[in-house]
């Protein structure tokens, strides 16, 4: 079996979100890069499951500046056999999607793992996109993956409740929680990440569709009302004339 699996640079849970040049422009000033969890925690750590149960190869691929080969080189050494990076500056989900789906068409992939979404923007918008640019199935949401030759069975988180697929490979998948725990690259996989080759590719071109007109950040937070609780009168008309919930 030949795993893809799609890594992306996200702010660290606890960095400082502002803007610039006229809040068009995330700032990275200061900011703390990882890799993003979705991709590491599930899709990579599934994709290393596979593989030692069943045999193949895990090749890794990303899409951004050089700085982005801390990421890659963690994913290495946490189980990846090789990486490949798209030279390309500030990407956008259509423009990631084409550069990796130009790459899967010519490599034969059985499976393509994504996370569900990034935990910056939130769009879960490139895994649909690669399975439209590659004609293959999408399997989104996956919490669970059993794979029996060239058969899948997958559980996908749906409103409400669980649903379960099966597909045939190739396919393509994207990662929640649930679908494998979180690995911890050991001391041997950091030095052998040094080693594994990590290609460098140009981009190809892509007519962007759509552009950011600008980010707001959301408004601060209020101060907490604290009610006594003889005085419930109080506490319902603050329910219903400020939080408007009753």
């Amino acid at each position: 079996m030949k795993y893809l699996v799609c890594i992306s640079k996200t702010p660290d849970t606890t960095a400082k979100i502002g803007f610039t040049n006229n809040n068009k422009t995330f700032d990275s000033s200061g900011v703390q890069y990882i890799m993003n969890p979705y991709d590491e925690w599930y899709a990579l750590v599934r994709a290393l499951e596979l593989k030692e149960a069943q045999g193949g190869d895990i090749t890794l691929i990303n899409v951004g500046a050089a700085d982005n080969e801390t990421i890659i080189r963690k994913g290495l050494a946490i189980g990846g056999d090789k990486a490949v990076r798209i030279n390309a500056e500030n990407p956008s989900a259509w423009f990631v999607s084409n550069q990796i789906a130009n790459y899967a068409k010519t490599e034969g992939f059985d499976i393509i793992f994504t996370g569900k979404e990034t935990i910056d923007y939130n769009g879960a918008e490139v895994p649909a996109m690669i399975a439209e640019l590659v004609d293959m199935p999408l399997i989104s949401f996956a919490s669970r993956l059993e794979l029996s030759g060239n058969k899948a069975t997958i559980q996908r988180d749906i409103e409400g409740g669980v649903e379960v697929v099966e597909v045939e490979t190739p396919f393509v998948i994207s990662a929640s929680k649930g679908l494998a725990e979180q690995r911890i690259p050991n001391m041997r996989g950091i030095m052998m990440a040094k080693t594994k080759p990590l290609e460098v590719l140009e981009p190809i071109a892509v007519d962007e569709l759509i552009e950011i007109d600008h980010f707001e950040t959301p408004p601060p937070k209020s101060s907490v009302k604290l009610v006594d609780p003889a005085n419930m009168e109080e506490l319902v008309r603050l329910l219903h004339e400020e939080a408007k919930i009753i």
